[in-house]
């Protein structure tokens, strides 16, 4: 699929794995984790309540994704102290914005794919 368009935030070997190789599948999961993605990111603030299970939430799709990069800057973040929240916050909207994007090529490239059939 369009590896040119990717950054290597997500190894989508892992859901072709999950998924069966499914690409209806697979488009339902990612559409779920961007719908995740916007739902929590709104709480990546360090004054905001809940942040920390907002990470968490955000790691556990992560890691079902294949995002390996954003699932591992989750968990130093939901571990930092609160006094370092800001900046370990600031790398978890990074590196999502980062799977976000290969995810919005993958889903991209499945869509032309389902065109094509």
């Amino acid at each position: 699929m369009a590896q040119r368009d990717l950054s290597g935030a997500v190894d989508f070997g892992v859901l072709d794995r999950m998924t069966g190789g499914d690409d209806a599948i697979a488009e339902e999961v990612l559409g779920l984790f961007a719908e995740q993605a916007a739902m929590w990111s709104a709480m990546l603030e360090p004054k905001t309540d809940g942040w920390r299970d907002a990470v968490h939430t955000i790691r556990g799709a992560a890691a079902g994704i294949g995002a390996g990069p954003l699932a591992a800057i989750c968990a130093d973040a939901e571990i930092a102290d609160q006094a370092l929240a800001a900046p370990a916050l600031d790398r978890v909207r990074t590196a999502l914005d980062k799977a976000l994007a290969d995810v919005a090529a993958w889903r991209h490239e499945l869509m032309l794919r389902s065109l094509r059939s």
